[in-house]
């Protein structure tokens, strides 16, 4: 796996960091055949340390963002985040996308089959809402006295599906549907 690591914020990156972060990709690189670039961006806060790590590949991209008070703290719960995307949706993604071509060539076979079948036959929450109309300020309201970090409702303005989120950087996002 080619791994580029880089620091934000005013984070020097170390050869430490740097040969930490690539050692520990190697739990990752052992799920697929093809080789992959890595990229891992270090980030600096006053109260905490952000590691974001992205691996696209040909069909998807695979991405986990942590926080923490150390560097390789934060670095080792990132890898083990992306490790747990990876084994809990390879099947998923293999049958999902069996008719483009190469896709089931991408991961190795070095599963546990028995501890994926436990992991993706986990029941599935399903939630039926009615959608009320109301403006964005009400569906932050709501999304916050709900203590979610989403709301779904129509938008009183435009009449389509809006769902308003809360950003990692604790900032509202809006996506609206055609």
């Amino acid at each position: 796996m080619k791994v580029q690591v880089r620091g934000k914020n005013g984070f020097e990156v170390t050869d430490a960091i740097e040969s930490y972060a690539h050692d520990k990709l190697f739990k990752v690189e052992r799920y697929f055949k093809e080789e992959l670039d890595a990229f891992v961006v270090c980030k600096i806060y006053k109260d905490h340390h952000r590691v974001e790590v992205t691996i696209p590949t040909k069909y998807y991209t695979m991405r986990a963002e942590v926080s923490n008070d150390d560097m390789y703290a934060a670095i080792d719960l990132a890898i083990d985040k992306l490790e747990s995307q990876i084994r809990k949706n390879k099947t998923r993604i293999t049958r999902s996308l069996q008719k483009k071509e190469g896709v089931s060539e991408l991961f190795t076979d070095n599963f546990d089959l028995e501890a994926l079948e436990r992991e993706l036959i986990a029941p599935v929450k399903k939630k039926s809402i009615t959608l009320d109309h109301m403006s964005i300020e009400e569906g932050i309201t709501a999304m916050e006295m709900l203590g979610h970090d989403f709301f779904i409702f129509k938008s009183e303005d435009t009449d389509k599906v809006t769902v308003v989120y809360l950003r990692n950087d604790g900032k509202y996002g809006i996506i609206e549907t055609n």
